[in-house]
């Protein structure tokens, strides 16, 4: 064989090198696609607001869809590096990756300085001399650390009269209790924040040498909740002092004897944010074992005002003019509305039928129209998001009204000229039935035309669903109710909840009764900056 001259078994490696590194090029630039339109929808979402209903699952898909594709690019990276290594006449195949960001500065350093060399690498000579140095970052994490704090209390013993002197024991957030605060904040987080059962903690701890019984856990939940039992006062009483409320509700499994029932959660949100008002936004959270008109007209039973909700027939006596101690105005959700005409004209999941051989619906013409005016009006929406109310009623009324007041009439004049049973007919006569309802936002600058404060509230609820199943009792759901107007109403205020429950429980044992609004989510985040979650 001449020297130099390459083999068949060469040949094939260079070969399956250069496919490695067509592969990882592939890979790498339907990542670099995939990110910047990623990054666009964001910054539209976040600039204009969500376009369409389907607008928040999309950029969930488009995030999952980058995860898969940047994993992929560094995987076909990887192995294209192997097989150029194998090879003298392919060049090895490096990403481009994009610039990462800094390390945060308030992270601890820890400076690990590699031997010196002991002799110059060129003529082996011993006189050497620092003229600098070269820093590589790597970011680290310590696993989580247990530990058992022994709080000692001396005795001493008076020889005068041999009275025994003792410091007072310290306040505990939970009689009896055994877990600090930290820990208590880790658990009641971990169960109603990050919809971890108890007993898939208990798993996770015993197996990093701490076991905790579930009874044990359960337990320090209960203690938990009663510790923070003022504070969730504090929240209601805040949420129902405002003059428009959000409303909503959801369904909860609930375990009974052999079988699972469908219970309710309720949820009523402060949130002043679209027409500038001051206040902090807030959520209370109710539970209950069926969906009866007599829960909200319970909850709601001391207040009148404006409340944004859905149709649903339990609210009716709310809104009676007789009622005490005052009639609650009804404004509807566009957004609740425009649904069944979406889904009339989805365009978009006609063309994944067709890709996918399925047969396509049929796409109402009258549909889109609707859509494309009710899109209208939430395009002037967007404009004056943020606005005092007096601005965005004068902006509704000289751009909306004229909108809203044709639509009116385009409704009424195609809605007669369709059968009782069609879908297209029932979407119409949702929203001419309710008129007054839904055109409310224009005498009033504190409306949202849409109820999506509240729907957003209840996602946790519905991620949750798929983590825990059911509640274990109707008291489960009370207390998750509980937990969720505390964790909610701190997600909203833009703070860790975790941080400032451990904070809470540390101090709400020996905090004045008088002063327990200093520990509510958004005086504790003027107190706690370096506490606020990072957008």
């Amino acid at each position: 064989m001449e020297i130099g001259r390459e083999t068949p078994t060469d040949d094939i490696d260079a070969l399956r090198a250069e496919l490695a590194v067509a592969r990882a090029r592939a890979a790498e630039d339907q990542a670099l696609i995939a990110h910047p339109e990623l990054q666009i929808e964001k910054l539209k979402r976040e600039l204009y607001g969500p376009r369409a209903e389907r607008s928040a699952r999309l950029i969930d898909q488009m995030e999952l869809a980058f995860e898969e594709l940047a994993a992929a690019a560094t995987e076909d990276e990887i192995t294209a590096e192997k097989a150029a290594a194998r090879t003298t006449n392919v060049a090895a195949f490096t990403r481009n990756r994009p610039a990462r960001k800094p390390f945060p500065e308030h992270l601890p350093r820890e400076r690990v300085v590699e031997p010196a060399p002991s002799a110059c690498s060129c003529c082996g000579g011993d006189r050497l001399r620092k003229i600098g140095e070269d820093v590589t970052e790597t970011l680290e994490v310590i696993p989580r650390q247990w530990k058992v704090i022994q709080r000692v209390r001396e005795k001493f013993s008076c020889r005068d009269c041999e009275k025994i002197s003792q410091a007072p024991a310290p306040f505990h957030v939970t009689p009896r209790g055994w877990a600090g605060p930290s820990l208590l904040a880790m658990i009641l987080f971990e169960k109603f924040g990050q919809h971890q059962p108890l007993n898939r903690q208990a798993e996770r701890y015993a197996k990093e040498g701490v076991p905790l019984s579930l009874s044990t856990l359960a337990d320090q939940v209960g203690a938990g909740c009663a510790a923070l039992e003022p504070l969730i006062r504090r929240i209601e009483a805040h949420v129902f002092a405002a003059a428009r409320l959000h409303g909503d509700d959801t369904t909860v499994p609930v375990l009974a004897k052999g079988k699972t029932d469908t219970g309710r959660c309720w949820v009523y949100v402060r949130d002043d944010r679209p027409f500038g008002g001051p206040a902090p936004p807030a959520a209370m959270f109710y539970y209950s074992r069926d969906r009866r008109g007599e829960h909200p007209q319970a909850h709601l039973a001391g207040y009148a005002g404006l409340l944004q909700a859905d149709a649903y027939g339990g609210y009716g006596a709310l809104y009676l003019p007789d009622r005490k101690p005052g009639p609650i105005l009804e404004a509807a959700c566009w957004a609740h509305a425009r649904r069944p005409f979406f889904a009339l004209a989805d365009l978009a999941a006609n063309a994944r039928r067709k890709a996918e051989g399925r047969a396509a619906s049929v796409i109402s013409p009258l549909a889109l129209e609707a859509v494309r005016r009710i899109d209208a009006l939430f395009e002037i929406e967007r404009a004056i998001s943020g606005q005092d109310a007096d601005r965005r009623r004068a902006i509704r009324q000289e751009l909306s009204a004229p909108l809203v007041a044709d639509l009116e009439r385009w409704l009424t004049e195609k809605r007669a000229g369709l059968s009782r049973g069609n879908d297209l007919a029932k979407a119409m006569d949702y929203m001419l039935k309710r008129w007054p309802a839904f055109t409310r936002f224009l005498d009033d600058g504190r409306v949202c035309m849409t109820n999506n404060s509240a729907e957003r509230a209840l996602r946790g609820i519905a991620l949750g669903r798929k983590s825990w199943l059911f509640a274990g009792s109707d008291r489960g759901g009370q207390r998750a109710a509980s937990m969720y107007s505390l964790i909610v109403t701190a997600k909203m205020n833009d703070i860790d909840p975790q941080a400032w429950l451990a904070d809470v429980l540390a101090r709400i044992a020996g905090h004045p009764a008088s002063r327990i609004d200093e520990l509510l989510p958004w005086n504790w985040r003027n107190a706690n900056p370096a506490s606020a979650v990072a957008a």
